[in-house]
């Protein structure tokens, strides 16, 4: 293995871990989000409504809980190369502007996000499958008692969809997934590193930002950066929910189900779930990104992002 593999290797794993421990305090939100976005219309009245039903009607383990081993999956196919590449492209961006005699953050925006789109679209083709068992596992107790399949863990539900639907079936939604994981890992990583450098700049955070162990200046960059994201995803968000929903090919296509939930529910239907969405999307990012910022400072002495 060489050495710039072994850099972008360790780079994936400590996103991995990082993205496991933002999943096990998000998950839940990601249940409701999925539930909100794949019922018709006033199935649910708000956030704090889908809250209380699913938490009702199944519980913490199996209702909101539900599917978190796929999330899991996830952190280690997407998470792990949305933030691990990400990172090691920052990186070597950097190094090429210091042997260049230039500061090192004289990055610009645009090749900031086109790293988060190059980072985040490769994560989300390979961890489609994942990202498949996910809503399936997360909107099974939804349906009725004669139609859920039950799954049991992530292995099974991902073979199951595999014999009974076809192997391409676990690719279901990808283009939305893909085009969806572009736009927010574009933003939620070229607009964090962004506003990290450029609030680090103010003062507002004490010197460069290191204040408190630059915790709030990370906090601050990721929440704006997560808002804009959430803005820019939430209708790919849907339709993928709706895509990877659908195993009886309602939708012939990622055009055809946008234009069908405008069309029948409204326009303003693209944007269901955006309350849960945005509430997991921040905490998540804030959570993942400072893990990986943290683990990434004591393991190699130097900052992710």
């Amino acid at each position: 293995m060489t050495a710039a593999a072994g850099i972008l290797l360790l780079r994936m794993v400590i996103a991995a871990f990082s993205g496991m421990g933002a999943a096990t305090v998000c998950h839940p939100l990601d249940v409701i989000r999925v539930q909100m976005q794949t019922e018709g219309s006033g199935a649910y009245s708000g956030f704090f409504d889908a809250a209380r039903g699913i938490y009702k009607k199944d519980g913490l383990k199996d209702g909101l809980y539900a599917g978190v081993s796929a999330a899991y999956l996830r952190q280690w196919l997407y998470g792990s190369c949305r933030i691990g590449i990400y990172a090691y492209l920052l990186e070597n961006a950097q190094n090429a502007n210091i042997k260049a005699g230039l500061d090192k953050n004289a990055i610009t925006l645009s090749s900031k996000m086109l790293m988060g789109l190059t980072s985040g679209g490769i994560g989300s083709f390979v961890g489609t499958p994942s990202e498949l068992a996910l809503v399936r596992m997360s909107n099974d107790k939804k349906l009725p008692i004669d139609k859920r399949k039950n799954y049991n863990g992530v292995r099974d539900c991902i073979v199951r969809i595999a014999k009974e639907e076809g192997l391409p079936s676990l690719f279901s939604g990808a283009p939305a997934t893909v085009l969806r994981a572009c736009l927010l890992s574009a933003c939620a990583m070229g607009i964090t590193s962004e506003m990290k450098a450029r609030l680090g700049q103010t003062g507002l955070f004490g010197v460069s930002g290191k204040a408190f162990g630059g915790v709030p200046l990370l906090f601050t960059a990721t929440l704006i950066s997560s808002l804009a994201a959430n803005i820019v995803a939430n209708p790919f968000d849907v339709v993928k929910s709706r895509m990877q929903q659908d195993a009886s090919g309602k939708y012939s296509s990622m055009l055809d189900c946008l234009l069908r939930v405008a069309n029948n529910e409204g326009l303003f239907a693209l944007w269901k779930g955006f309350v849960p969405a945005f509430l997991k999307l921040a905490p998540y990012t804030v959570i993942s990104l400072l893990l990986t910022d943290k683990i990434t400072l004591i393991v190699t002495g130097k900052e992710a992002l």
